[in-house]
């Protein structure tokens, strides 16, 4: 069985020599390791894949062991996964196809490891598209009178399918903290690099006018401050003078879904983590 362990802890010394000599004495064979220590603060991070065998491992044995001689001694803050158990995740998406596409091809190809037992949207525009990928398809519209009541229905099936983290591909609308404070970090959007300074409903228009050489696309996690969530990454691509606002905005879409999707498979892989609202992100 493999497993990854994400620690985090004040940086002290003897803590990774204690986490893989641990590791080593309960037969697991540690086949990748990563750590960063933030100097300012002193704080650890650490991400490590181990295999065991599945005949000798016990989870429950192996977290109770790794809590009373390692978390409390090293104040850890750490979670364990295992790789037989693909996270669920739960899309979200308005009118916009070319991040749902790109997610959902990939999750076809197996690039993507996780199961997708909904798509939910404010709008009937993309059912064609979940339904061409066979993945049923929850119509949820949002007005502002509607918001608390559809935000509920939402809440109900994230629960009914008992969801891991969420995904706004392209989702046109401001997800509120009651569905934030039940996913904390685990949901992912996805904007264009301008805001601040080109905010609005056409930031490709404001940029092209203002001639500006490069685009980019931002992936954060959400968090209640709008559009300024933990960023997981980020990528631009070169425009010029002889760009037309539609190239701006095909260009700027193709880099919405790479990065989106980076983002995605950096969350699935476990290997991001956050602290003071920025994000550790290992290779």
């Amino acid at each position: 069985m493999k497993t990854t362990i994400l620690i985090h802890c004040p940086d002290k010394s003897g803590i990774i020599c204690s986490v893989t000599g641990f590791i080593h004495a309960q037969g697991g064979n540690i086949i990748y390791i990563d750590q960063h220590v933030d100097k300012e603060s002193d704080e650890l991070f650490m991400r490590l894949e181990s295999e065991f065998s599945e005949e000798k491992f016990s989870i429950s044995e192996f977290k109770e062991k790794f809590s009373t001689d390692l978390a409390e001694k090293f104040t850890i803050k750490w979670s364990l996964h295992t790789d037989d158990k693909k996270p669920k995740m739960g899309l979200f998406v308005s009118k916009y196809n070319h991040c749902l596409y790109d997610l959902l091809s990939r999750f076809n190809s197996g690039e993507l490891a996780v199961e997708i037992p909904f798509i939910i949207s404010n709008h009937k525009n993309l059912a064609y598209v979940a339904e061409q990928f066979q993945i049923p398809f929850y119509h949820i519209p949002v007005t502002k009178n509607t918001k608390e009541e559809a935000e509920n229905q939402q809440l109900a099936l994230l629960q009914k399918y008992q969801i891991d983290f969420i995904v706004l591909a392209r989702y046109m609308q401001i997800v509120t903290n009651k569905i934030i404070n039940e996913f904390p970090y685990k949901i992912i959007n996805i904007h264009h690099s301008f805001l601040p300074a080109f905010a609005g409903a056409k930031p490709y228009h404001a940029a092209y006018e203002r001639g500006v050489k490069i685009i980019g696309a931002t992936g954060h996690y959400v968090t209640e401050a709008l559009d300024a969530g933990p960023i997981i990454g980020q990528d631009i691509v070169a425009v010029s003078h002889t760009n037309t606002i539609e190239d701006f905005i095909a260009k700027g879409r193709d880099l919405e879904k790479i990065v989106l999707a980076r983002a995605v498979k950096l969350h699935i892989q476990r290997k991001t983590m956050v602290y003071q609202n920025k994000t550790v992100i290992f290779s």
